[in-house]
């Protein structure tokens, strides 16, 4: 779903805004693909992500190159240690910690997630989507970003969702047409359309322009006008365009949140485009921000 580069992707600085209640994290500088390689690479931003008709379902070879921002943050996930490939399932799970001086049990829940899902949630986290898939083999899903409190979790307004369209799996693989289940850090973010206002860095970029039709012969133009990259199998503290996959090719990337054209995607989360805007205004990597995503039976272990 991303393109090949050398090098990171660097969007533009953002002035704080008089509504923040916080400093903004310092806006990481990315640089400009040349116009005929952004050519070249339209056709190749669809694996991963929306799906258009005859697409073919495999990625080009990664990029051996396009090194880790200085300073860009890990994976925090417990489970796998290779960066950005999050964890998938609930393997590697680990005691999950609340809140100091909160014993668990007097904590507000987060969603209906089981006690595997929650242990790899990391403890530093203040945020959370949670994206529940309908069923196992269902496209459609909801998402409900919550803020962690002392209190326990707060959830926000729950906003419809698609995602994959054969559903959901534990062992995602490039081409399944199935959305990955795990926990995942958000750790980037872009676009066609300018910042609007994220804390998270931005990549503006023509490189996000779309073109076809998806699954359901529905227009896929407008997608990528925002998008925040899922950390599942690339590298944390790049454009969203890096196409970098450190767990390999053959499983799969490109895995992002993005404008909801109303059909199923090939990988990707997407939501309603006013709720992109909301959920980019909102994400605050001060809170390591991580995506809880899977069909309700597995996110329920």
């Amino acid at each position: 779903m991303a393109s090949s580069i050398e090098g990171p992707h660097r969007g533009r600085p953002r002035a704080p805004s008089p509504a923040d209640r916080r400093p903004a994290a310092p806006a990481r500088r990315r640089g400009r693909l040349p116009v005929p390689v952004l050519a070249l690479l339209a056709a190749a931003f669809l694996t991963g992500c929306a799906a258009t008709t005859g697409s073919t379902a495999g990625e080009p070879p990664p990029t051996a190159t396009a090194p880790r921002a200085a300073g860009a943050p890990g994976n925090p996930t417990a489970g796998n240690g290779a960066p950005g490939t999050g964890t998938s399932g609930a393997e590697g799970a680990t005691p999950g910690r609340t809140d100091a001086g909160a014993p668990p049990d007097s904590l507000a829940p987060l969603g209906n997630l089981g006690p595997r899902t929650l242990a790899l949630i990391p403890g530093d986290t203040r945020q959370a989507v949670v994206v529940t898939g309908r069923g196992r083999d269902a496209n459609r899903s909801e998402a409900v970003l919550y803020r962690r409190t002392a209190s326990g979790w707060e959830p926000g307004t729950a906003w419809p969702a698609r995602n994959a369209l054969n559903g959901w799996t534990d062992n995602h693989l490039a081409g399944d047409l199935r959305s990955p289940i795990g926990v995942f850090t958000l750790s980037d973010a872009g676009g066609l359309l300018p910042d609007p206002g994220t804390l998270l860095p931005y990549d503006e970029s023509p490189g996000f322009a779309i073109s076809g039709t998806g699954f359901m012969g529905e227009p896929l133009a407008g997608s990528f006008d925002y998008v925040v990259a899922i950390d599942y199998n690339r590298v944390p503290g790049t454009s969203p365009l890096d196409r970098t996959r450190p767990l390999g090719a053959d499983r799969g990337g490109g895995i992002w949140l993005h404008v909801d054209h109303d059909g199923p995607t090939q990988g990707c989360v997407s939501l309603e485009e006013r709720h992109m805007r909301q959920l980019l205004l909102a994400l605050d990597p001060g809170q390591h921000p991580v995506i809880v995503m899977g069909d309700a039976g597995s996110l329920s272990r």
